[in-house]
């Protein structure tokens, strides 16, 4: 597997219902491209659950919505800071932010506890991830059901958008609206769609898939990531699996 494209960071927004896996499939992901030990990887939870960092063994202590937070609460008691100041506090409390394991970062982007906007700050904090981006070969962000909040809270472009659906016709049909809504107001590289948790080539073979959403393969239901899932292991721990060896597929098909 290359590292990265050409010098250029990969970041892969993965989208889709509630439900379908994508958490356990971004795990997987993270494990595959960590696999080498040359790419530098980071990991961000968009979900306000926080289910990314279980799946990946890794405890989060801070989220940037609690740096968030704290800044707004500083404004809101008259602490004013010039903008110079909060943009050092910030990167600071960032990077602080960032858990690390070998060559794994982690960012939680966490639950906004107060209501409104703070434009500024969020300005500065989506600016600070890309910034951060930047020093990854691969950047894996596990996001909510569509790519509005992604874009809105963690990052305006990502190179690769991957949706994930079950066999099921509302999953199916939710990666369609999440695609026909990205291809209006994202800017992206590449899409493609990973049908996970099958129970066989036949259930595939039932499925019809229009050729827009470019189906990259699928992703069997597999015992071994169930039972690490149900009892809260860390999908990093996992040597070799069916569906690891189906994802590593899907990957080579969009290019990664």
């Amino acid at each position: 597997m290359p590292d990265s494209q050409n010098g250029k960071t990969a970041i892969l927004a993965m989208c889709g219902k509630g439900g379908v896996g994508k958490t356990s499939l971004s795990a997987t992901i993270v494990k595959i491209l960590s696999s080498n030990p040359n790419n530098k990887v980071l990991a961000i939870d968009a979900d306000p659950a926080v289910g990314l960092s279980t799946a990946l063994g890794i405890e989060v202590s801070k989220t940037v919505d609690d740096i968030r937070n704290e800044l707004i609460k500083r404004v809101g008691d008259g602490k004013a800071t010039d903008k110079a100041e909060m943009l050092s506090m910030l990167d600071y409390e960032m990077f602080s932010a960032l858990e690390e394991h070998k060559n794994i970062a982690f960012l939680a982007i966490g639950r906004p506890e107060k209501e409104g906007c703070y434009c500024q700050v969020n300005h500065i904090l989506k600016d600070l991830i890309a910034s951060m981006a930047d020093n990854f070969d691969y950047v894996v962000i596990d996001g909510e059901a569509g790519i509005e909040q992604v874009n809105r809270r963690v990052m305006e472009k990502v190179t690769h958008l991957i949706l994930v659906s079950d066999a099921s016709r509302k999953g199916l049909n939710v990666v369609q609206t999440i695609k026909d809504v990205s291809d209006d107001a994202i800017d992206y590289e590449k899409a493609g769609l990973i049908l996970n948790r099958l129970r066989n080539a036949e259930e595939r073979e039932k499925l019809s898939i229009p050729p827009e959403l470019n189906c990259l393969g699928w992703i069997p239901e597999d015992d071994t990531i169930r039972s690490f899932d149900i009892e809260g292991k860390s999908i990093l721990e996992i040597d070799d699996s069916p569906a690891m060896a189906a994802v590593k597929n899907c990957l080579r098909e969009i290019g990664l």
